[in-house]
């Protein structure tokens, strides 16, 4: 939010604007980029035009995501010729992946700062400003800085708290482990430390973040640790993103069943509904696999969201492998899905398969899979009116002053009239559906309790 103060100061210089691409991993790396700067007395402005330092926090997964970067941190261009004393820097994946070549590329750029360097960016802006320097950090640790995770985040009704770095899977088209580098885990008492604080300033839903939570190993298992969390007074949901489906234990199951905080909703990416395509992606499970763990959840949790993943147009995808993600889609009925077509991306074995399925192809896929998720996600959306849900009060709704929103359990957003009630902030209520739509629910507020769904 504009003018949240960090520091009470007009100085231009000390307003710093962040733009941010990519999954919820880089939100956090945003929120915690945010809480370094407030030592050096920055607070953050949504106006590019106001800042005296402006940040883009980048995401290379996919080629489309790069190149939106690249067309972002060219917005900025004018503005550094109106004021050579504006810092611009460059965080996250393609910070990474690029390190100093970065500089090269873009004259006007002063710094590149690389996933494991988040909390050096107080030292590298003295070094731009003070001694004139243009910057490039991009070494990978071995271990976790304590410092890495040492500033505090401002908190808010949700927050997301990191569990882990990197990633040790080394799927055959995914870049993260090359710009995250190898897993390692925060300790169980660092993240509960977080988790505390963060309600302490009135957080009440808390997501547990990491490249494949399955694998967290900071001496605890991953359920351990969600039950640690849940007991943490003022906690009121616990989510987590993202899981493994190879990784995804018994344990797990079971917990969404034991701990009532923990929202019945898990993000669990398919990829592809083809064992062959599984294979060449090196993901490490079956489709009857993955399905039989779905099976699972949803016999025993019949209002549990199922989110996924799936990758349009993989090497060598033929139309029977593509029809088989198809029949997946219609078996599962997925609550939601994040579609795409394939990009290759440098240093990723996939990159150079032979196969490469043509652009059109790849986009005449996408959209057919995107077509039939959208008449599952109406479907289901309509068949949650007339029942009575809890949902957490987030603020405002940007689609109307009068409204308020907020999310289910099941991570649907809700609309519903009350913006004058602003003691609803934070609070779970009953939300009686009474309408659907393709992306959100509406709603009205029950000040009585009825039916609980999700």
């Amino acid at each position: 939010m504009e003018g949240a103060p960090y520091i009470k100061s007009d100085i231009k210089e000390k307003y710093v604007f962040i733009e941010t691409f990519g999954c919820q991993m880089n939100e956090n790396d945003t929120e915690r980029t945010l809480s370094f700067l407030r030592g050096p007395g920055y607070f953050k402005t949504d106006c590019a035009e106001k800042a005296g330092l402006i940040l883009v926090n980048t995401c290379g997964v996919r080629e489309k995501a790069e190149q939106k970067v690249y067309s972002a941190i060219g917005r900025f261009k004018e503005l550094k010729n109106e004021n050579p004393h504006l810092i611009i820097g460059v965080l996250g994946c393609v910070a990474q992946k690029e390190g100093a070549r970065l500089l090269k590329k873009i004259p006007y750029l002063d710094m590149v700062i690389g996933t494991h360097n988040i909390h050096n960016i107080a030292f590298l802006i003295k070094e731009v400003a003070e001694n004139k320097k243009r910057v490039a950090k991009t070494e990978f640790y071995a271990t976790l800085d304590a410092r890495e995770y040492s500033a505090h985040q401002e908190g808010g009704v949700k927050a997301f708290v990191s569990i882990m770095r990197g990633c040790d899977n080394f799927c055959a088209y995914c870049i993260v482990p090359h710009v995250r580098g190898k897993e390692v885990s925060r300790r169980p008492h660092d993240i509960l430390k977080e988790a505390r604080e963060l309600a302490e300033k009135g957080t009440k839903e808390v997501c547990l973040i990491g490249q494949n939570v399955n694998s967290y190993k900071g001496d605890a298992t991953f359920p351990a640790l969600l039950k640690m969390v849940c007991e943490v007074d003022g906690m009121e949901r616990v989510r987590f993103v993202t899981s493994h489906p190879k990784d995804i234990s018994d344990e797990l199951i079971c917990l969404f069943g034991e701990e009532p905080k923990i929202a019945k909703s898990i993000h669990l990416p398919l990829q592809s509904g083809s064992d062959r395509i599984l294979g060449l992606m090196r993901r490490g499970y079956t489709v009857s696999g993955y399905l039989g763990k779905v099976n699972i959840l949803r016999n025993l949790y019949p209002d549990i969201s199922i989110t996924t993943d799936i990758i349009a147009g993989f090497p060598g995808e033929t139309g029977e492998d593509f029809e088989k993600t198809m029949d997946c889609i219609g078996e599962v009925e997925f609550d939601g899905i994040f579609s795409f077509k394939y990009s290759p991306r440098p240093m990723t074995d996939a990159a150079s398969f032979k196969d490469q399925v043509p652009f059109e192809l790849k986009q005449a896929r996408l959209e057919r899979l995107q077509s039939a998720q959208k008449e599952i996600t109406a479907k289901k959306n309509i068949s949650l009116v007339g029942k009575t849900m809890e949902v957490l009060v987030e603020g405002k709704s940007k689609l109307s002053p009068e409204e308020l929103t907020g999310r289910t359990g099941c991570n649907r957003a809700v609309n519903f009239a009350g913006a004058g009630e602003e003691g609803l902030y934070g609070r779970i209520i009953d939300v009686l559906i009474t309408g659907a739509g393709a992306n959100s629910l509406k709603g009205t507020h029950q000040k009585e309790s009825g039916l609980l769904c999700c």
